[in-house]
């Protein structure tokens, strides 16, 4: 499970850590998990004028996810977190029994994550590149 952080730095950033992650999802290195508002959260944001990000690059990336995610049906959680717009990445990675990747880990406390891992994108890439 990707945060929408995640994937922004990777189109924003061509040779960072969260773009060798896509890199790895390109190549099968693990599987991405998701649901519609996760996919729409992530066109969104992408398409922020604010953050420039070429049109082009957000069709790649969001064509790459689309493609490669697994689609994941999830159960409502009755939790708060800092910030509420977190609340489907933490639903989606319980119900598909995934990690959670965030750059931002403040916002989802190990208390109310219960049994999701949550990863910082470097950690998670030493973990990917370990594997392979």
């Amino acid at each position: 499970m990707l945060d929408t952080n995640v994937i922004i730095s990777a189109a924003l950033t061509a040779h960072g850590t969260c773009a060798r992650i896509l890199d790895m999802l390109l190549v099968g290195a693990f599987e991405l998990c998701a649901d519609d508002r996760i996919l729409g959260e992530y066109d969104s944001v992408l398409r922020r004028p604010e953050l420039r990000i070429a049109p082009e690059n957000v069709e790649s990336v969001m064509e790459l996810v689309r493609h490669d995610a697994l689609p994941i049906t999830a159960a409502p959680l009755s939790v708060e977190l800092p910030d509420p717009g977190d609340l489907p990445f933490l639903e989606v990675a319980a119900a598909a029994g995934a990690l959670l990747v965030t750059g931002n880990s403040r916002h989802l406390p190990k208390k109310v994550c219960r049994d999701v891992r949550v990863l910082s994108p470097k950690v998670f890439l030493e973990r990917l590149r370990r594997a392979s």
